[in-house]
């Protein structure tokens, strides 16, 4: 019985661009190695069950809820995480460039998961309406903004994105 609480696995991720192996328990979640083992504070514990959005991560370009993910199942996969998004120095993107100018977050718990919800709905649909909006920043909460400037970021976000590719 000793034997199976001492097993680990070792997994290779790149995380915002920089190579990491680790040994780990096969039952750590991805937030706990992001937040514990590998000091990426910027992805938040909120409700432990993948409903706040607080934990957002995108994997190979996709968002995903680290909170529920198994760090152990993620060998060899790109991983970006809200510290990711500025540049080398430090220079906010495009994207958190408009939430800063708009006041988009209040408290900014919920910041990984709309930023990252944003990234995602702008990709596929660079011109979105206030409905689309609305539908893609559903899986995370806010309990500060009352989610109009939220939608008044993510415009200007649309624009400076298209603006900064012309």
């Amino acid at each position: 019985m000793e034997d199976l609480l001492e097993d680990t696995v070792l997994i290779q991720l790149r995380i915002n661009g920089k190579y990491h192996e680790l040994e780990i328990s096969p039952s750590v979640s991805l937030l706990d190695l992001l937040r514990d083992e590998l000091n990426f504070k910027g992805t938040h514990m909120g409700c432990m069950t993948g409903h706040c959005g607080a934990c957002t991560v995108m994997i190979n370009g996709k968002t995903a809820k680290s909170c529920i993910t198994l760090a152990s199942t993620l060998s060899n996969v790109d991983i970006t995480t809200i510290e990711g998004l500025s540049d080398e120095e430090g220079n906010l993107s495009p994207l958190q460039e408009s939430f800063w100018n708009t006041a988009g977050f209040q408290c900014g718990y919920c910041a990984p998961g709309m930023l990252f919800l944003t990234k995602e709905l702008l990709e596929d649909n660079p011109n979105p309406t206030d409905d689309e909006i609305k539908t893609a920043l559903e899986g995370t909460l806010c309990r500060c903004t009352g989610y109009q400037s939220l939608i008044r970021a993510v415009k200007d976000a649309a624009e400076n994105i298209s603006a900064s590719k012309s």
